[in-house]
């Protein structure tokens, strides 16, 4: 049972952001979280805050018999500072994510044990011993069940969102919901798909050594077009219920399990537009290898695995969505009367490959904006940013902008996830690309 206020988030004079003294006061004050973590008093608990991301407060509260994580929004990006102002609302958002998504993958979510609308925080599962995917991924650690669970997640969750599954009022009332979260949309608008293309003021990159990639980047035209047209379709095409912001940094592992945090971000667009942003964290991670010192005898292999990770990711989730189009397709799209319930199934067949065809080429575009706007926008990425010696640095993210540029310029000339494979292996073996 998740104990919850009502009612959308407002921006209320009532709210406090709450440090580590103020958090513990608070979660023994509520009785289903007292009791998970043993006590109802403020001085048997520890905690410490621990958000890194750009947006939020994040604190493990420990107590005698458990754990749990208290994640809180701010009214501002926290990455800025209250220059840049968000609403409160965004916390509501994500608990309805989490809620729908859990209908279909609750063993890949955080478990949810509270939720405030007033102050903007959820109180969930502390996940323990996992740690965050894009650490592992610097640190050269593999996952053998990484792809399997990462392409049944996005398969299970983009069906089970989409017209494919749901009752059109049920999904037509969905997208009214979340149509408005207005600003975390704005946000990826601008920084994703926008101020990378332009001398916007937040961008940045590694300077000087990437000025000319950078420079030339936003001079290209065939880049623009490319990248305005998958804007075009961030914001047109409503196909599923998106987490919104699928990057390493929102996977957590262990040896033997994967879970997804922090779809604050959700709304309702391309479902390739989540594929395509896991793909471009595996990419950037390929070509952060290069610039590791701590495994050299080991970054071609390692690179190797990422990109056989990235195959697998979209063959599991091809070959999930393909049983799931078959076993569970009854919602308007491609009803059955039309196909099966008349004999055709190669219709029905042909429907789902052109379906998925269009589904990977989204992919591919959304990919190529998701790599460059952490190359020479606002909000990089650790892979990269690790690399201390800027040179070595550079080089890398030169060869990782050229990738995201091929993959916006040319995304519909790529027949499938191996192609991605080759041009990422040619991009790194250039030279001299700054």
């Amino acid at each position: 049972m998740i104990a919850r206020s009502e009612g959308r988030l407002a921006q209320d004079r009532s709210y406090r952001a709450f440090d580590v003294d103020s958090v513990k006061e608070y979660v023994v004050g509520q009785e289903e979280v007292a009791e998970r973590l043993g006590t109802a008093k403020p001085d048997e608990i520890r905690a410490r805050e621990v958000g890194d991301g750009n947006l939020n407060l994040v604190f493990i509260v420990e107590g005698p018999n458990g754990a749990v994580v208290v994640k809180q929004a701010l009214p501002y990006v926290r990455l800025v500072g209250d220059s840049w102002p968000l609403p409160l609302k965004r916390a509501y958002f994500e608990w309805n994510a989490l809620t729908r998504q859990a209908a279909h993958q609750a063993h890949r979510l955080p478990r949810l044990f509270h939720f405030d609308a007033l102050n903007a925080l959820m109180v969930m599962e502390y996940l323990a011993p996992h740690i965050i995917l894009r650490k592992e991924l610097i640190a050269g650690k593999r996952f053998g069940h990484l792809a399997e669970h990462i392409g049944v997640f996005l398969a299970e969750t983009l069906f089970h969102g989409s017209d494919l599954y749901l009752d059109t009022a049920k999904k037509k009332a969905d997208m009214a919901l979340f149509a408005d979260n207005v600003e975390l949309c704005a946000i990826t608008e601008n920084v994703v798909f926008t101020d990378p293309y332009f001398d916007a003021p937040l961008n940045r990159w590694t300077r000087p050594q990437m000025d000319g990639p950078a420079r030339a980047l936003q001079s290209d035209r065939a880049v623009k077009v490319g990248v305005q047209e998958m804007l075009c379709c961030f914001t047109t095409k409503s196909e599923a219920l998106l987490h919104g912001d699928l990057h390493t940094g929102s996977v957590m592992v262990t040896a033997t399990d994967t879970r997804i945090i922090d779809p604050e971000f959700a709304f309702y667009g391309p479902m390739g537009f989540d594929v395509g942003a896991f793909f471009a964290n595996l990419f950037l991670a390929y070509f952060a290898q290069d610039g590791h010192e701590s495994y050299p005898d080991e970054r071609d292999t390692y690179g190797e695995w990422l990109l056989e990770t990235a195959e697998s990711v979209w063959s599991v989730f091809a070959e999930r969505f393909a049983r799931l189009w078959r076993e569970e397709r009854r919602g308007i799209l491609y009803p059955r009367t039309l196909f099966e319930d008349v004999g055709d199934e190669t219709g029905s067949t042909v429907g789902l490959h052109r379906f998925l065809g269009g589904v990977f080429e989204d992919a591919v575009g959304f990919a190529g904006a998701k790599m460059v706007r952490r190359l020479v926008g606002l909000a990089h990425v650790e892979d990269m940013e690790s690399i201390g010696d800027p040179d070595r640095r550079a080089a890398c993210e030169a060869k990782a902008l050229l990738m995201g540029r091929e993959l916006l310029v040319n995304r519909t000339t790529f027949g499938d996830i191996y192609g991605l494979s080759c041009l990422a292996r040619a991009v790194r073996r250039e030279r001299n690309l700054l």
